[in-house]
C-alpha cells in the first residue's frame, strides 16, 4: 500500500521516474552533464573538513564522538539536543574547542564549491558543519545554508532575555573553558543561526523550511544536480532534503561509503527519495567511493578545471598563511608592548623616588 501510494502522488506531481538523464552512472557522466550549465546544490557534512584535520563525527577512535567518550553521553547526537544541552552544556562546548573558526583551512572540497560558485553553477551549500570553512572560502550570504549553526553571532537562550554576543566574547569563553552564561539573566549562551538556535530539537530555520519546500521558487525543485559529499545522511531533517529534488534530478554522492539508501525516515512523502546506486531500477545516482577532496578533483579533472582549483587552492592557502603571520605578529608586538608597559611601571617608581631623596639630601646638607 505505501509504495502504491507513493506512486500515486508522483504521477500526480509529475515526478515519476523517467529516462536517464546521465549517459552513464558514472563521475564521468557527472562530469559531461555539469558542462552543458547546470543549478547545482551541495549538501555537505563533516567528511569534508578531515582533510583540514578536523576529525569527523563517526570515525572508530577518532571520530569526534569516540572523542568525547569521558562525558557519557547517551548517545552521539545528545551533544546537539536542547534538552541535553540545557542540563549538561560540557560536551557541547568541548567540541566548539576543537572546531572553533580561525585554526583550519578550507579543503581542496570547499575550494571547488567555490568554483562552482564563481563559474555561476552553485545554487546553494546546505552544510551541517560549524566549522565556518565554507565562509572562509568564500562562500557567504545566500550562498550558504548552516543547518546546524555558526559561531558568528550567539544568544541567551532564555527566551526571556535572547541577548546578543559576539564572536570575540564567545571565544574568550570557550578558550578559557567557562561555560558561555548570559551576564544579564545568568542563562547558557549559545552559538545560532537566522534567529533559530541551531541546536536539534528546537526548530529548524524558517530560511531551510522554505528553501527545502516543494515551491517552484525554492532550492530543490528547480535544482539541476544535487551534489552529496562527507556525510553520513542520519541526522533529520537534513538527510530528507536529498527527497526534495524532483526525480528527475541526478545525485551524486563522493563519500567514502555508500549512504542513503534507506526509505527510513523519509516518510510517505519521501516519493522514494533514497538513493539507489546498485539495483536495476537505478536511473539517477551515483556514489563516487573516495575521500571527499579526491572526488572533487578527480570530477575537476574530468570538467578540465584541475590546475585552476590547485592553483586557488594554493593562492588562497597562502592568503590566509600571510594573514595569520601578520595577526602573530601584531598579538606578539602588544604582548611586548604590555610588557614594557609593566616593567616600567614597576621600575619606575623607585627611581623616581631615589631622585626625590637625592634631592631631599641636597637641600638638606648643601655642598
Amino acid at each position: 500500500e505505501m509504495d502504491f501510494l507513493r506512486s500515486l502522488f508522483s504521477r500526480t506531481l509529475g515526478l515519476s521516474p523517467g529516462e536517464k538523464v546521465l549517459d552513464e552512472l558514472t563521475l564521468d557522466g557527472v562530469a559531461r552533464y555539469i558542462l552543458s550549465g547546470k543549478n547545482i546544490i551541495c549538501m555537505v557534512g563533516a567528511g569534508i573538513s578531515t582533510s583540514a584535520g578536523i576529525p569527523d563525527f563517526r570515525s572508530p577512535g577518532t571520530g569526534l564522538y569516540a572523542n568525547l567518550q569521558k562525558y557519557n553521553l547517551p548517545y552521539p547526537e545528545a551533544i546537539f539536543q536542547i534538552d541535553y544541552f540545557k542540563k549538561h552544556p560540557e560536551p557541547f562546548f568541548a567540541l566548539a574547542r576543537e572546531l572553533y573558526p580561525g585554526q583550519f583551512k578550507p579543503t581542496v572540497c570547499h575550494y571547488f564549491m567555490r568554483m562552482l560558485k564563481d563559474k555561476g553553477l552553485l545554487t546553494r551549500c546546505y552544510s551541517q558543519n560549524i566549522d565556518t570553512l565554507e565562509r572562509v572560502a568564500g562562500l557567504e550570504g545566500e550562498d550558504l545554508i548552516e543547518a546546524h549553526g555558526t559561531f558568528h553571532t550567539s544568544h541567551c537562550v532564555s527566551f526571556l532575555c535572547r541577548k546578543e554576543y559576539s564572536m570575540d566574547w564567545m571565544q574568550t569563553k570557550i578558550f578559557s573553558e567557562d561555560i558561555p552564561k548570559c551576564d544579564s539573566c545568568g542563562s547558557l549562551v549559545k552559538p545560532v543561526i537566522n534567529d533559530k538556535i541551531f541546536i536539534l530539537g528546537w526548530s529548524i530555520p524558517l530560511r531551510l523550511k522554505f528553501l527545502s519546500s516543494q515551491s517552484t521558487f525554492s532550492d530543490f525543485p528547480r535544482c539541476d544536480l544535487l551534489i552529496i559529499m562527507g556525510t553520513s545522511l542520519q541526522v533529520q531533517p537534513f538527510a530528507s532534503l536529498v527527497s526534495r529534488v524532483s526525480n528527475s534530478c541526478p545525485r551524486l554522492l563522493i563519500n567514502m561509503e555508500k549512504t542513503g539508501q534507506s526509505e527510513f525516515g523519509m516518510g510517505l512523502f519521501s516519493f522514494g527519495g533514497a538513493m539507489d546506486f546498485d539495483s536495476d531500477k537505478a536511473y539517477r545516482d551515483v556514489a563516487h567511493l573516495s575521500t571527499c577532496d579526491d572526488g572533487c578533483m578527480a570530477l575537476a579533472e574530468l570538467l578540465g578545471w584541475k590546475e585552476e582549483l590547485e592553483q586557488m587552492v594554493k593562492r588562497e592557502h597562502a592568503l590566509i598563511d600571510s594573514k595569520d603571520a601578520k595577526k602573530k605578529d601584531k598579538e606578539a608586538m602588544t604582548r611586548q608592548n604590555n610588557q614594557s608597559e609593566h616593567e616600567e611601571g614597576l621600575h619606575g617608581s623607585p627611581n623616581r623616588s631615589t631622585e626625590f631623596n637625592s634631592t631631599s639630601q641636597s637641600q638638606v646638607c648643601p655642598s
